[in-house]
């Protein structure tokens, strides 16, 4: 075993995205020593985060990790692993839950929180702050659609979407037309590294380490019971008496599933089989919408719209431009066509919110490598949430046929298995050891020293983007956990 070097930090966080960043953030401040692992380095900042051919065709900046799913069958999640990991890429829209969406609905497969709405509201007051959430003024071809849109069926209900821009974006065409989905170069996205690490790096407290990957959390001196500190790829064993998980959805759970196996703990952790389970990820569908008249909005991603009949659904605009649209075209289709194409098209992203099923789950099964490398598996099937999929495809028929009676003929496309951008859920939140992970302060039922800060705690996908959720519960976590630390 490698020696463990002498507690260089009061809490070791593993990740650095928005649950990871926000944690960090709050910790440095109230004077406590961090220490934050992040698997990947940081992007450049030469622009190639912005170039089409980089990022969508050849798709080099994410993660190439071979996966599996239920069936067996190859799989490469779309992952990112990078300083400020996900945010870096996200589409920026930063949405609260609604209050009805912190409880539970039983025929929906919807589990509840173990917290309300006005526990997490504080910090979502903090959160919008730091990110820079703005909203920006609804463009003319997209006012012109929505305002049709609601003339034909008046259910349909569009509001402001608040964004995780700088008002500065507005004066760089390029940056505008390529923030959903790429990384900016000028920083001008709110961000887990830019609104929240960065914030803290000059503080004599705070340490990151990039292209630093944790393979194994181990118990402290004191036993079992107690996680104490963390093994790296390399060997070396790092400690402290602290641990947050912030390495999402797909990736945490892992890491607390080859603790329990190595340990052999079924208990207290009672029911160890919810731990990687109840993955959501949305239902979501890419549309794209031709009309006669050429587009010409920049940033485009300006509203959300919603329907009165379908109460867990959400559309929002891609900020795609023509020549992003026209990467959506299918290859056979010459490409002056599907730039011609594209210069006539709006892009629009659907999502429904997908229940919990305990069968969807993240876990790791007998080696499939020569290297011994256990197996990933990501075991994820619509057709258990039925609920979920009936609301999806009837809200998307809904907007696609109101769509048509505006004069514009759309085509869809669903996300895959592979589009894991919003994976949420395996090691969700509860109050209650036998259904859930963690508590309602996101420590680990069971084990001592232990605390999930990301996406794998929400109980619920919502309808909306989880980001806005998991910086705030983030920030939340680290506060009750700095307050507890400084009564001791």
């Amino acid at each position: 075993m490698s020696p463990r070097s002498n507690d260089p930090a009061d809490v070791i966080i593993i990740g650095s995205g928005a649950g990871g960043g926000a944690a960090a953030y709050r910790l440095v401040l109230a004077g406590l020593r961090v220490l934050v692992l992040e698997k990947g380095a940081p992007l450049p900042h030469d622009g190639s985060t912005l170039d089409i051919q980089r990022v969508v065709a050849q798709g080099e900046f994410l993660s190439k990790e071979p996966w599996i799913d239920g069936k067996g069958n190859a799989l490469c999640p779309e992952e990112h692993f990078n300083l400020g990991g996900k945010t870096k890429w996200y589409g920026a829209a930063v949405l609260r839950y609604s209050p009805r969406e912190f409880e539970s609905e039983a025929a929906y497969s919807a589990r509840g929180w173990p917290i309300g709405h006005a526990d997490l509201a504080p910090y979502y007051d903090e959160a919008e702050r730091l990110l820079g959430v703005r909203t920006f003024d609804c463009e003319p071809d997209l006012q012109r659609i929505l305002a049709r849109l609601s003339a034909v069926n008046q259910a349909w209900q569009s509001s402001p979407l608040p964004m995780a821009l700088s008002s500065g974006i507005l004066g760089n065409r390029n940056e505008a037309t390529h923030f959903d989905g790429f990384a900016s170069a000028a920083d001008l996205k709110g961000d887990a590294d830019i609104s929240f690490l960065r914030l803290v790096a000059n503080r004599p407290n705070f340490t990151l380490r990039n292209n630093t990957e944790v393979v194994e959390l181990l118990p402290a001196s004191s036993g079992e019971s107690r996680v104490g500190a963390v093994r790296l790829a390399g060997g070396e064993e790092l400690q402290a008496p602290n641990i947050l998980l912030a390495a999402g959805a797909l990736h945490s759970p892992r890491l607390l599933s080859r603790y329990l196996a190595k340990s052999g703990r079924s208990a207290p952790l009672s029911d160890l089989g919810q731990v990687g389970r109840n993955l959501k990820k949305h239902v979501l569908t890419a549309l794209i919408a031709v009309s006669p008249s050429r587009k010409s909005d920049l940033l485009r991603k300006t509203m959300i719209t919603t329907h009165a009949d379908y109460p867990h659904s959400s559309v929002q605009p891609l900020g795609f431009d023509g020549e992003l649209i026209a990467t959506l075209v299918p290859k056979l289709v010459p490409r002056i066509v599907a730039r011609l194409f594209g210069r006539h098209a709006y892009g629009f992203f659907l999502q429904t919110e997908d229940g919990s099923h305990a069968d969807n789950r993240v876990s790791e099964g007998p080696a499939a490598t020569t290297n011994g490398a256990p197996a990933r598996i990501m075991d994820y099937d619509v057709g258990r949430i039925p609920a979920s999929v009936s609301e999806h495809r009837a809200f998307t028929r809904a907007f696609r046929r109101d769509l048509f009676r505006l004069g514009m003929l759309s085509f869809t496309q669903p996300t895959g298995l592979n589009g894991t951008a919003h994976a949420v859920g395996t090691l969700i939140a509860g109050k209650d050891a036998r259904d859930a992970v963690v508590d309602a302060d996101g420590a680990v039922f069971g084990i001592a020293g232990l605390y999930v800060v990301d996406g794998s705690i929400l109980p619920r996908s919502s309808r909306v983007n989880p980001s806005l959720s998991i910086f705030a519960w983030g920030l939340r976590v680290a506060d009750r956990l700095a307050n507890r630390l400084r009564q001791k």
